[in-house]
């Protein structure tokens, strides 16, 4: 039961940990990247829907991004959801067939505001951990009178080891992403 609970809490701490490690790539850097556009929805006839679900993208040069969609009726909707995006700062062009994503430079300031974005998305990341191990921690202390205190306290040591790996590696993952953002 103690084991259950504690491959649970490590399950779900790993993928609090994706998680946050993909909310990262969706804040851009320097360069043009498709995985800006992952969490994009599209209003596609009247329901949202995720851009990689209606078009390619394709990335032929350092800061474009070609977007191709499956269905040309979806060419203006996606152009307005690009133009929507929050801290995308570019301005999407229309050529009829496809949707051409031009990002500018970064400036100082600019970077320093995505550095602030990251933190947040961070922070964001390591509320979820601690969240799951409260959870996980009231699931053991539940046990204690079927198990034993000494079996839960080994227990609660296993999970606040596992909690500080992955905010660890939350952290590692910040620093990595703050020096991409802040080299020119």
């Amino acid at each position: 039961m103690i084991a259950d609970v504690l491959t649970d809490a490590a399950e779900r701490m790993r993928k609090a940990l994706e998680a946050t490690k993909d909310d990262f790539a969706t804040v851009r850097t320097g360069r043009a990247n498709p995985a800006l556009f992952q969490k994009l929805l599209v209003d596609y006839y009247g329901s949202p829907t995720p851009l990689e679900q209606l078009a390619s993208l394709q990335n032929p040069e350092a800061r474009t991004i070609i977007v191709t969609p499956y269905d040309k009726s979806a060419l203006k909707d996606i152009e307005q959801a690009l133009r929507d995006m929050p801290n995308l700062g570019a301005n999407p062009t229309n050529d009829g067939s496809i949707i051409r994503v031009t990002l500018p430079d970064l400036t100082e300031e600019r970077r320093k505001e995505y550095v602030k974005v990251v933190r947040g998305k961070a922070e964001d990341g390591k509320v979820s951990v601690r969240n799951i191990r409260r959870k996980a921690k009231d699931d053991l202390d539940a046990l204690k009178s079927e198990v034993g205190d000494d079996e839960v306290a080994r227990a609660e040591k296993e999970l606040e080891a596992s909690t500080k790996a992955t905010v660890d590696a939350i952290d590692d993952a910040l620093k990595r992403k703050e020096a991409e953002l802040l080299e020119i």
